[in-house]
């Protein structure tokens, strides 16, 4: 017997007085991964935690919050502020005057990435749509190129995309992390996810894992995600402390999603073959309806560049607290 799908309304719950709205959605959207009450073209509702932002209190920084269906392909993924001390000189009252030390310090802020829902398929250990699958633990996921399934010489299609993700510190003057891993993943073309669709974890494309390097970056070749009804085209990603500890979800520091500029993703859907799906469900969603992002996505999006013959290069800057 088919289980009756619950709307998004019937999970919301009412704020308590004084706290923040979005963050109750959040929270409740959260548990839907879980239950697996989502169908095998559905990912992801709010995010299992509040957006989190810290900053250093002698800098400025930016928010995230932006409601608008509009992207930039120029958008970065952080913020950032600067202040200095200036010089000063004093005389004595004997007529000798002396100048005093000049000293520079620069203090240099940025704001967290949200924590935002691994959504129902991230087989990474945890428990999702009913099912606890780990691709983890598989020889092989540590890997640049996710176009394929481990092992398969077999590129899946979809529009080139190379993806660079550098990864920075707000607990220190958004210094690089070098030695963390980022694990990713997204839908093909046709908006499906491996593992999930064909309930076998040998399938297991565009999903990847990697350790950042000495500027805190990684580099992913995959495609041009598609769009599925109910969500703006998006990626996931968690971040581990290291690669030894990339093995499971309970060992990761922190979970969030990426967002594409709308007016590429139009191009690429309007014109490259398998993404006909993608047309429609795109045209019948926003950043402002979006289960996800409506609460802001500023630090979400990626800068995209590229054009169908060539591809595209997607890059963002990840600020955690480490």
């Amino acid at each position: 017997m088919s289980l009756p799908v619950p709307t998004e309304s019937s999970w919301l719950v009412p704020a308590a007085a004084g706290a923040p709205s979005h963050t109750h959605r959040r929270k409740a959207l959260g548990t839907l991964g879980s239950l697996g009450l989502m169908a095998l073209t559905g990912c992801g509702g709010g995010g299992s935690s509040s957006d989190s932002s810290t900053s250093s209190s002698s800098s400025t920084s930016s928010t995230a919050s932006s409601s608008t269906d509009s992207s930039s392909a120029s958008s970065s993924g952080t913020a950032s502020g600067s202040s200095s001390a200036s010089s000063s000189s004093s005389a004595s009252s004997s007529g000798s005057s002396s100048a005093s030390s000049s000293t520079d310090t620069t203090t240099t802020s940025c704001t967290a990435i949200p924590e935002e829902t691994a959504g129902p398929y991230p087989a990474d250990g945890s428990t999702a749509s009913n099912q606890t699958y780990n691709v983890l633990a598989l020889s092989g996921i540590v890997r640049s190129d996710i176009r394929s399934n481990i092992g398969s010489s077999t590129v899946l299609g979809g529009v080139p995309l190379t993806l660079t993700l550098t990864l920075i510190n707000t607990n220190q003057n958004c210094a690089s992390l070098a030695g963390y891993a980022i694990y990713l993943w997204h839908c093909s073309r046709e908006g499906t996810y491996s593992v999930y669709s064909t309930s076998n974890l040998s399938d297991n494309a565009f999903r990847g894992v990697q350790a950042t390097n000495s500027s805190g970056q990684v580099t992913f070749t995959t495609i041009v995600p598609g769009c599925y009804s109910g969500r703006m085209p998006h990626m996931h990603f968690e971040v581990y402390p290291s690669l030894a500890k990339a093995t499971n979800a309970s060992n990761k520091i922190k979970t969030s999603q990426l967002a594409f500029p709308t007016d590429t993703l139009k191009t690429v859907y309007s014109s490259a073959s398998g993404y006909s799906a993608s047309v429609s469900n795109l045209a019948a969603i926003s950043f402002a309806t979006d289960n996800v992002f409506s609460d802001g996505y500023a630090l979400e999006m990626v800068s995209l560049s590229g054009n169908l013959t060539d591809g595209y290069k997607a890059s963002i800057t990840v600020a955690i607290a480490a």
